[in-house]
């Protein structure tokens, strides 16, 4: 098995594209004619988004949207970058709430966690090792 791509289920593909180019400089791959489904590019496995009408489909049965939830879900979506202060200050100028400050943890890691407009919890932190 190889981890290939993560999808966020989310109600505007092009906008959670767009949101992720401004505030976290990724890259997009593509966003399919129907808008319902986009990528960005992010190194070997691919970030994704598909719209909840076709997650919906595709699962057969409903789920607990991001965006429509109080408190971010049980999973991040993790970013490696050298500067979290820096990166954490254009993710919230972009938009995202603010969740957790950059915090250098005990092992040496720097480590900050934003929410996004579409509900995605985003940790950003300096790479282990």
């Amino acid at each position: 098995m190889q981890f290939t791509y993560a999808i966020v289920y989310v109600a505007d593909v092009a906008a959670s594209l767009d949101f992720f180019e401004r505030a976290f400089g990724l890259r997009r791959r593509f966003l399919h004619d129907s808008g319902g489904y986009g990528e960005l590019d992010t190194g070997a496995t691919a970030l994704a988004f598909a719209q909840h009408d076709t997650a919906r489909a595709n699962l057969g049965q409903d789920y607990i949207a991001a965006d429509a939830s109080p408190v971010p879900l049980g999973v991040e979506i993790g970013l490696a970058c050298a500067d979290v202060p820096a990166a954490y200050a254009r993710a919230t100028s972009a938009g995202a709430m603010g969740l957790h400050a950059p915090v250098t943890k005990p092992w040496g890691q720097t480590v900050a966690y934003v929410r996004c407009p579409d509900g995605t919890l985003v940790e950003l932190c300096t790479p282990m090792g």
